[in-house]
């Protein structure tokens, strides 16, 4: 009899809280082998598999006597370059014992902001999920800017799985699911099993706290945001108690485990959703109501005229927020002028363009096919 998630694409990301032992960095080798034994499983059952890893800098700072987390750029990088190739070397020795090929994959913000590369890394993924290969990402932390890192690996693996396309996304972390407050300090802290769409957090007054341990990056917070940008490439999403690997196949076979995030319908132009998720706006436009209804309700694109201010300092083709006059975001687009010429021409009709900037450009600030409606 077929499992029912036979022939799903699954993404699992597991967090160093869970990875390692919170007092020392360890790595904990019970919770890594059950992981490994559990999507081991899920492959041989035919389905694709994809696993987020964080846990470079915990391991790299265990090998090196380090007691804390660095908080220098320089110093985490150079930690995550000692730790990413032990990591490895345990997941491949745990994966090949059950036959099982992987592949590493490390990516940073930028590798995903360039149409190209992300084209180019959609194809690397699905050509080693047709053979069969397990890939183990985490961010390339040796190389990464500051201003263009992922923040935290919740992130990262809600815009793997958009890229890849799949259907579950596991979040294992260090508790058991989402509570309205953390059940750690609250003892009237009510779990959520079930979150049908993302304003019901806030119905609900959840909080939100900061990292779970002294070893991790995230916390609840960059999670939900993760849920929010999974469930809007239609990707259902679980946060779950990472040190049960196993429940994630229990949570495919239909029990209540976990928390579980609703996924809206799979968008169906990748690329608007690459614009509204992937890219990390570098400015602001703020809009006139004229140009605001032109957008949000007739499906217009937006011109120069309708322009009251700009916040930013982006070149043409970088990905800006457009807000009403009170700063809410109505939408989100790839601007055709860089915020100094947009500082020249704004409020200004198209035709009076050439004459100001002296060179003829482009009619519209954010054409219609590069703008995404937000809310």
């Amino acid at each position: 009899m077929l499992q029912n998630y036979f022939m799903k694409t699954i993404v699992v990301k597991i967090g160093t809280s869970s990875l390692t032992q919170s007092q020392t960095g360890n790595l904990a080798l019970s919770t890594i082998a059950s992981l490994i034994e559990s999507l081991t499983h899920l492959r041989q059952q035919g389905n694709r598999v994809v696993l987020v890893s964080s846990g470079a800098v915990g391991v790299g700072c265990d090998r090196l006597g380090i007691t804390e987390r660095p908080r220098n750029m320089a110093m985490k990088q150079a930690v995550a370059a000692v730790g990413q190739g032990r990591l490895m070397r345990v997941y491949d020795d745990l994966f090949t014992s059950l036959q099982q090929t992987i592949a590493q994959i490390l990516l940073t913000r930028s590798d995903l902001a360039r149409r190209s590369s992300y084209v180019n890394a959609y194809n690397t993924f699905q050509q080693l999920l047709r053979l069969g290969v397990i890939p183990i990402v985490n961010e390339n932390d040796t190389i990464a800017i500051e201003e263009l890192k992922f923040g935290d690996n919740d992130t990262l693996s809600a815009l793997v799985a958009g890229l890849v396309e799949a259907d579950w996304l596991f979040l294992l972390t260090d508790v058991d699911r989402l509570y309205s407050a953390d059940p750690r300090n609250n003892p009237e802290a009510l779990p959520i099993t079930l979150v049908e769409r993302m304003e019901q957090l806030q119905e609900l007054a959840v909080q939100t706290g900061g990292s779970g341990s002294g070893w991790g990056t995230g916390g609840m917070i960059t999670k939900i945001e993760a849920a929010r940008i999974a469930t809007a490439a239609g990707v259902r999403t679980v946060i779950t108690d990472g040190k049960w690997p196993k429940n994630i196949e229990k949570i495919l076979n239909g029990e209540s485990i976990g928390t579980q995030f609703q996924p809206q319908p799979r968008p169906v132009n990748a690329r608007k959703h690459w614009i509204s998720n992937v890219l990390v706006p570098a400015g602001k436009l703020y809009l006139d109501m004229g140009a605001v209804k032109a957008i949000y309700e007739l499906g217009k694109s937006l011109l120069a005229a309708g322009i009251t201010k700009l916040e930013g300092n982006f070149n043409s083709s970088d990905a800006v927020q457009l807000c009403d006059a009170e700063g809410k975001e109505i939408a989100r687009g790839l601007v055709n002028y860089s915020s100094a010429e947009l500082q020249k021409i704004r409020g200004c009709r198209s035709e009076k363009i050439p004459d100001i900037l002296g060179y003829v450009g482009a009619e519209t600030v954010v054409h219609r096919d590069n703008l995404v409606i937000k809310g």
